[in-house]
């Protein structure tokens, strides 16, 4: 009788349980790929290149992007590999890997960026919805198929000096922007599929700490993801690490985001594809698809998904099954009045928690630049669907409407909510 009721109660609990949708939220069906949270096994990938042996030294003070930087280009001169950061810390500046290599972080190893811009070169590269001139990542990997970064170790950008000449511009600019305190990020994958980055702890990025720009097949698994929010400038005290975003997916197909913890003095998981009056004409920029985010964790985040402000079209974007310790949002939609934009079928659901506003829509007006153009399209936010969802929040919807965009078809829990037209929307002002 008690294995029977003992059955009776594992049924239940599996009845309960709800099986993730293997649909996208316009109906088309998704993929098998999003299916597939298996860790890219190390062992396979070939040849093991540890450092240490290519004349790397254990000096944890010395800048040794150039050995480092032959390791790499040995290995992929040889067939490829697993360029292996053994146990210790070692200090470099740009690395940028090569068809067929990867990199595995030991646990118990720090890769530490240096703190010296000099180390970072300038290059085309892809800042806040633009293509300019820009110092590259840490971690750079252009054109690549099958990469991927794994080891239970560390990435550490060591943004301290980064972060407090930001803020010092700051104070005395209100307006410096991004590029005006320009600085590293920690990773940066471009033009790439197949790519997947595990297990890593991603600390102290001087800028956004991962950065994506259109590629394709891309997974974050079970990674570590931290950046200080606050008191990293005493004369300042609580600012902490200026726009280290978690992951800016950037006009970008196929991502999935699984079991990650973030903690960022910005936004989380951030959706990007080019932003300005004409953003839609520059073949540079483009749209974000297929965007899957589930079973993360975020700390203290300014949100959880963000949609902007450097986006254009985000279609088929899910978030599910995560937990909120004290995001100020969850959805986030930033509708930037100097660009034509489009959200559509967003899901967010299974969310648990506590936040500030678990729906924020406000307009956008941080450093934008609006033009004339005749035949500028009515920016749009259509089938936001939210279910299913227990999140304590002071405000559950911060929605401010505008004649610049429409919000159309958002329901929660099957109810379709309404949003009542404010004759003065308020503008965001947030300067991160």
């Amino acid at each position: 009788m008690i294995w029977v009721l003992l059955s009776l109660l594992v049924i239940t609990a599996q009845a309960k349980k709800k099986t993730p949708s293997a649909v996208w939220p316009d109906g088309s069906p998704m993929d098998a790929w999003f299916m597939d949270t298996t860790k890219v096994d190390v062992e396979a990938l070939g040849r093991k290149y540890v450092i240490t042996d290519y004349g790397v030294s254990a000096d944890s003070t010395m800048v040794q992007t150039a050995a480092i930087q032959r390791v790499i280009d040995l290995a992929a001169q040889e067939g490829g590999g697993v360029v292996i950061v053994p146990r210790g810390t070692f200090l470099t500046g740009a690395l940028f890997f090569k068809q067929g290599t990867h990199l595995h972080v030991t646990e118990g190893a720090r890769l530490k960026g240096s703190q010296r811009i000099i180390d970072f070169p300038i290059l085309t590269t892809r800042i806040e919805g633009e293509t300019c001139q820009y110092f590259c990542a840490l971690i750079n990997a252009d054109g690549l198929d099958g990469f991927s970064i794994s080891g239970k170790g560390t990435i550490d950008g060591n943004g301290l000096p980064y972060w407090q000449e930001f803020w010092i511009r700051r104070s005395w600019n209100p307006q410096c922007t991004n590029k005006d305190a320009q600085r590293p990020r920690l990773t940066y994958v471009s033009n790439s599929r197949n790519v997947t980055i595990q297990d890593v702890h991603l600390i102290n990025s001087p800028f956004w700490t991962n950065h994506v720009y259109q590629s394709n097949h891309v997974r974050y698994l079970d990674c570590y993801i931290f950046a200080p929010t606050e008191n990293v400038y005493a004369p300042l005290p609580q600012r902490g690490a200026p726009s280290s975003d978690a992951i800016d997916i950037d006009a970008c197909t196929d991502v999935m985001v699984n079991g990650c913890f973030m903690h960022v003095n910005d936004d989380a998981v951030v959706l990007k594809g080019g932003k300005g009056t004409w953003a839609d004409k520059d073949s540079t920029n483009g749209p974000c698809e297929r965007i899957l985010i589930q079973n993360c964790r975020y700390g203290r985040v300014h949100s959880c998904l963000t949609l902007g402000s450097e986006s254009l079209h985000d279609r088929n974007i899910i978030l599910r099954n995560c937990y909120s310790e004290q995001s100020s949002r969850v959805l986030w939609l930033k509708m930037r009045p100097d660009t034509p934009q489009h959200y559509e079928y967003v899901l967010v659901e299974g969310i648990t928690g506590r936040c500030g506003s678990f729906l924020f829509v406000h307009p956008w007006t941080q450093f934008f630049k609006p033009q004339e153009r005749a035949d500028m399209p009515l920016s749009r936010c259509n089938n936001i669907t939210m279910r299913n969802n227990s999140v304590e929040s002071r405000i559950q919807w911060d929605v401010k409407t505008s004649d610049k965009y429409e919000l159309l078809d958002f329901t929660n829990d099957g109810e379709m909510l309404h949003f009542e037209k404010d004759d003065k929307p308020l503008e965001t002002k947030e300067f991160l």
